[in-house]
């Protein structure tokens, strides 16, 4: 708060000198009207006198107008001023730090700065409102005495009503982490099945939510029996006190002068109370001053990575140890090393051994505890799982340097992506996705290592980017830019790996075990020596001798007119034999791939797919006008029958306020006619009681009471029907929905428009219902003294209407430019903290800031116009308030024989209350347009087309399948209604606990089949069926979970790791335990302190990826279904693992289906049979023998990984 004062100061001082003259002139107005009434009432004073006062009532009003526009001009620039810098320092800092979830951070950018521009806009109320309160009461105590207490004792009962908030920011945070995953994982859901269980769960919390929501909506609800109780009293309190028109009308504009100060400071102490856990939040690491950092790019607070010269060497470790927490167990322990200049060395070992952590330490994410780590130049880091902006492929390889044409088309040689580039729509300008959606896994690697290489740095971080592309290709990439001949052989390259083929070609190998270098040395040593490593060699050696070092002539021509370039994962082969010959180069270019491949492609970049932002996607419907529907939809979610009532308690509150009025100008008439005698006690109570009555049923209260309480239910009743439809639909959306929208906008839906659902529409909806009523009310009133008033009523209301017609389109379509140029802030964001590591490595800091800046500042340009239109319409709606005043004041003098004074003060003070009532109609109208929008956004994504039903009336017999046969017949299938086929008429028929492996190169239809299993594509004809099921016919439900699927890339949630593996609770304990053993994880999680109740991180941060793919494993394990799919993901593993993982899916699924996709033949070679696919056909389905016996596509394919007929049946 200190140092926003400080920034902000000149506006501040500015600020508070416009509101002075204003809070000054306020007062001024009921002194007025006070003269006016006396010389209504006074026979002899001359005219002038009275057209004095009307003139100068009507300047006051335009001066305190002009003041306050300008005071709020000013208010509303601070706030978005400090929202700015708010999120340029949110962001800031975690570019340098990573401290808190995706999740917590996109809702303190979004919800959070919001509050501290919302308390920025109000913060003088917190000193102005205090001074007229107390003005108020100075005037009231002169008018009325110490009576004036019982009103404002009255008052001060109404303000304690803050305590709600607080607790509902917990929830909405754990809200938004909960659907960010989901949303995230989605794929996987499907797969298992799994919405119920995540639905549950965000259900619940919402509950939490709205209850409190409920409990806050009430106590706002009982409000305002002020009036009422000071002039009780003052009659009350002695006989003499006769209530006068002079007094009563004073008295009631003071107190509604006093209204609006009691009731923005409590609105502004609650707006404090919301920044106060958001500072505290915002603190946590986020606003609070910086820790000392390092040399290093703002990374590693203590400085542990040093960027000096060393005499020797690039990289140099000396006892260093790093944990991930401050306090936590060291993942690296005591290494020591020496990297030279220009060598390659490769780091190896099993799961878990701290290979990846090596890497973050020296890119400094990690905490040191001792030692240290020297680096010396400049880093590049290729990390494990690619990190793709959305950009263009060209700005992704760029990656912010200058542009040099010649290094760039080398870099794309060099890293295999010419054929690619063929195949995108717009080549290097196509636009890729969030997350890099439309490319495929080996793309994404191959464009990560392109951007490292671009950087041209002097050392390269490379955390396995073999691994995601096949043997072919990472072969190619090997020789063309890591090996020793390749684009980088002078370069320091560090090089994770858990393939062993590269392994003779590389100057020095690191061994690692549990976080410690266990040996390290050139190949030939490490054999010699006949440690850990020459064991693990000689155990897995013999698998990897696949690519054998000549190919026949022939077999590499079939292999390039196949342009076999698998886009999957799996670790590469590569002879370990001496490692001297060298493939003649022409054999290894990458064969241009023949256009059929196109089909896959075509699928996932037709143009309405590229990424579903058509101009309609992001305004949503650009009608004239907000359509009336919308409104129609949110009365629906309250309730009609609710709507009704609430409505027709405002119209009783309003006419009660008429009519207490109308009989407190006859009461003030009494003064007259009893003016020289005692005041008649029962008349005195007759009038006291009927003001009360009308008063108290005015609900000032009971009416009000009656319509809040009821719109209170109502409200909370409309959020949770639109959130629940929300949620229920976004999970029932089919697969490619997910593909085509991005996840930020999708949040955006549960973020910001729930929000404004929950909390922002009710409110308007409120206040406009009371000012509309109120000022029809003021109308009527002072057409009731003065009748001549209904004539100018008429030109002013025309005025009235054109500049509300006019203001209100202008203003919905800033607001709609607001929300659309918000969007980007959160995506860049959320962009920027999952590719943290990757932007520090490069130290482009700097760049992404300045990018953050830029998409801030189109989003501020939309806000501050809404904000300038704003005062434009306030100032000529407050002209119009000030006629009113002028006119009712004008004709109170020209007609001044006829009028009791009573009838005078009541069409006056009235018409000062308009000029504030007219000008929060147009603003609450405007804002409830605005608002409603937000209905309408939510109601888009309720309308989304759903995938299948979950469960139909057909079920499937208990315990389907239990056989676990498979038939296509004539099955086809495309993406999307208007692209092609990419299975163009299977059939095939798959036997009872046959082991298939399916193989192809890209686009063949690989995945395509698995989708299909699972109905994530729905059938183009032909159909599929299992064990006699039509599997069309029933629930998607029924059928997934009948199905298990290991997938490629290993997903998990946040929660318990048993949440993890089985989300409904349907097995026991024993069952877990079981499944864990055989997936080889009972020792690493028998070691965790809360064991199966461990909490997992967001996307499973805090295990290995390796260790993730092995919950997976223990997930599918757990299902036991009688057809598994396993969708070859041994990427991220290393032999030992993955040895582990093909051996047990071979001893525990050995009376299951298993269909292999695969990217490596020998994980196949021992299957019954193999279908190779071609796109979309199926060319050859036969045993592996077989096959390779006639020479056909799969034989020259088993030439190439090496495979003899003899191999396969060693194997």
């Amino acid at each position: 708060m200190k140092t926003l004062a400080k920034t902000f100061q000149q506006n501040l001082l500015l600020a508070v000198a416009f509101k002075v003259v204003h809070d000054a002139l306020v007062f001024v107005s009921p002194q007025l009207l006070k003269l006016l009434i006396a010389f209504v009432s006074d026979e002899d004073s001359f005219a002038w006198q009275g057209y004095l006062y009307a003139i100068l009532l009507f300047l006051a009003a335009v001066i305190q107008s002009l003041c306050l526009q300008q005071h709020f001009s000013l208010c509303f620039q601070l706030g978005i001023n400090v929202r700015a810098s708010l999120i340029a320092a949110i962001y800031k800092k975690v570019s340098t730090r990573k401290e808190s979830t995706v999740g917590e951070t996109v809702n303190l950018m979004s919800a959070d700065a919001q509050r501290f521009m919302d308390l920025a806009n109000f913060i003088h109320q917190l000193w102005s409102s205090p001074l007229q309160i107390i003005l108020s009461i100075v005037f009231l105590w002169g008018e009325l005495g110490p009576s004036v207490l019982a009103g404002i004792a009255t008052l001060l009962l109404l303000l304690p009503i803050n305590a709600f908030l607080v607790r509902n920011m917990k929830n909405k945070d754990e809200r938004m982490k909960i659907m960010t995953e989901i949303l995230n994982g989605i794929k996987i859901l499907k797969l298992f099945a799994w919405e119920p269980s995540f639905e549950k769960r965000v259900n619940e919390i919402r509950a939490h939510e709205l209850k409190n929501l409920m409990n806050f909506s009430y106590l706002q609800s009982v409000s305002v029996f002020v009036s009422l109780a000071s002039f009780a009293v003052y009659v009350l309190v002695d006989e003499n006190n006769i209530l006068d028109a002079q007094k009563a009308f004073t008295a009631i504009s003071l107190f509604n002068v006093l209204r609006f100060p009691m009731a923005t400071l409590p609105m502004v102490i609650s707006f404090l109370v919301q920044v106060r856990p958001t500072q505290g939040r915002g603190c946590r690491g986020i606003l609070c001053p910086n820790q000392q950092l390092g040399l290093r790019c703002g990374m590693d607070p203590q400085g542990s990575v040093h960027r000096t010269l060393l005499a020797v060497g690039a990289v140099r470790f000396s006892e260093a140890t790093f944990a991930w927490e401050q306090d936590g167990n060291a993942a690296i322990r005591d290494v020591t090393l020496d990297i030279m200049p220009g060598s390659l060395v490769a780091v190896v070992g099993a799961v878990g051994s701290g290979k990846s952590s090596l890497v973050s330490a020296m890119l400094g994410e990690m905490e040191n505890i001792k030692g240290h780590i020297n680096i010396q130049g400049s880093l590049a880091y290729v990390p494990q799982q690619a990190w793709i902006q959305n950009a263009t492929l060209k700005d992704n390889i760029i990656f912010g340097s200058e542009l040099d044409e010649a290094r760039y088309q080398q870099v794309l040689k060099a890293c295999a992506l010419l054929p690619d580039l063929e195949l995108l729509p717009a080549g290097d300008q196509t636009e890729i996705g969030e997350k890099g959606i439309n490319l495929s896994g080996g793309q994404k690697q191959r464009v990560s290592l392109a951007r490292a290489v671009y950087s041209n740095a002097d050392i390269y971080i490379l955390d396995d980017p073999l691994s995601a592309v096949d043997a072919h290709v990472g072969k190619y990439l090997f020789e063309h830019v890591l090996g020793p001949k390749g684009l980088l052989q002078k370069k320091t390259r560090i090089l994770v790996t858990h393939s062993i083929s590269f392994l003779p070609q590389v100057d020095n190998i690191v061994v690692l075990a549990a976080g410690a270098v266990s040996e390290h040395g050139s190949y030939s040593t490490l054999l010699a020596n006949k440690g850990a490593f020459s064991q693990f060699l000689n155990l897995y050696g013999n698998q990897e001798e696949d690519l054998g070092d000549y190919f026949p002539e022939e077999s590499t021509t079939t292999s390039a007119a196949w342009g076999w370039t698998s886009r999957r994962l799996g670790p590469i082969q590569q002879p370990v034999t001496n490692g001297t010959h060298h493939l003649p180069a022409a054999l290894v270019k990458i064969a241009p791939v023949p256009r059929r491949r196109g089909a896959l492609w075509a699928a996932r970049w037709s143009p309405k797919a590229v990424l579903g932002v058509t101009a309609h996607g992001l305004m949503g419907s650009i009608g004239p006008q907000v359509k009336f529907s919308m409104y129609l939809r949110y009365l629906r979610a309250v309730g009609l029958c609710f709507t009704f009532w609430i409505v027709m308690g405002y119209v009783g509150q309003y006419a009660a306020y008429v009519g207490s009025n109308l009989w407190l100008s006859d009461w003030t008439d009494d003064s007259v006619r009893y003016q020289n005698q005692t005041y008649p006690t029962q008349q005195r109570d007759l009038r006291i009681g009927v003001f009360g009555a009308l008063g108290v049923s005015q609900g000032e209260s009971l009416f009000l009471l009656f319509a809040t309480m009821l719109s209170a239910r109502g409200t909370v009743r409309a959020s949770r029907v639109m959130h629940q439809q929300l949620l229920s639909n976004i999970l029932r959306a089919p697969m490619s929905f997910f593909d085509t929208t991005p996840i930020g906008r999708i949040v955006n839906r549960f973020a910001k428009d729930i929000f404004t659902v929950d909390e922002t529409i009710p409110m308007s909806f409120r206040s406009w219902i009371s000012c509309f009523m109120a000022i029809i009310s003021t109308l009527i009133v002072i057409c009731l003294a003065t009748p001549f008033f209904a004539v100018v009523i008429i030109p002013l209301s025309i005025f009235y209407y054109f500049v509300l017609r006019f203001y209100v389109s202008t203003s919905r379509q800033l607001r709609r430019l607001d929300s659309v140029t918000r969007s980007p802030i959160y995506s860049h964001f959320g962009e920027t903290v999952s590719g943290l590591s990757v932007i520090r490595a490069y130290g482009h800091q700097e760049r992404f800031l300045k990018q953050n800046e830029i998409t801030m500042d189109i989003n501020q340009k939309s806000v501050y116009s809404w904000i300038v239109s704003n005062r434009w319409l306030a100032i000529r709606l407050e002209f119009v308030g000030s006629l009113v005043v002028f006119f009712s004041a004008l004709l109170a003098v020209i007609a001044k024989g006829t009028l009791e004074g009573g009838i005078v003060g009541l069409s006056v003070s009235s018409a000062l209350n308009v000029t504030q009532t007219l000008n929060w109609l147009v603003r609450t109208s405007s804002e409830l347009e605005t608002n409603i929008v937000a209905v309408e956004r939510v109601h888009e994504y309720m309308t989304v087309k759903n995938e299948a039903p979950w469960v139909t009336k057909k079920r499937p017999p208990h315990g389907w399948p239990s056989r676990g046969e498979i038939q296509f017949v004539d099955y086809k299938v495309r993406y999307r209604p208007e692209l092609d086929l990419v299975l163009q008429g299977i059939t095939c028929d798959i036997g009872s606990t046959e082991k298939v492996g399916v193989v192809g190169r890209t686009g063949a239809g690989k995945s395509s089949l698995t989708n299909c299993l699972f109905r994530v594509l729905e059938a183009a004809g032909g159909k599929i069926i299992i064990d006699d099921v039509d599997i069309a016919t029933i629930g998607l439900h029924d059928l997934r979970k009948s199905l298990t699927i290991i997938p490629q890339d290993p997903v998990l949630f946040t929660g318990t790791l048993r949440m993890n593996l089985d989300p409904f609770d349907q097995y026991s304990d024993e069952e877990v335990w079981k499944a864990l053993e055989l997936a080889h994880l009972k020792t690493f999680v028998q070691g965790l302190p809360e064991r199966l109740l461990h909490l997992v991180s967001e996307a499973g941060e805090n295990l290995s990826v390796g260790q993730r793919q092995l919950v997976c494993l223990a997930r599918a394990l757990l299902r036991k279904a009688k057809i598994l799919i396993l969708d070859e993901a041994t990427a991220a593993v290393d032999l030992e693992t993955d040895h582990l993982i093909q051996t047990t899916i071979r001893s525990a699924f050995a009376d299951c289906t298993v269909l292999t996709i695969a990217h490596r033949l020998h994980t196949i070679m021992d299957s019954n049979r193999v279908m190779v696919l071609h796109a979309g056909q199926i060319v050859e389905f036969d045993s592996p023998e077989q096959l390779l016996m006639k020479q056909g596509i799969f034989s020259a394919m088993a030439k190439d990984a090496g495979i003899t007929a003899a191999e396969s049946t060693a194997l």
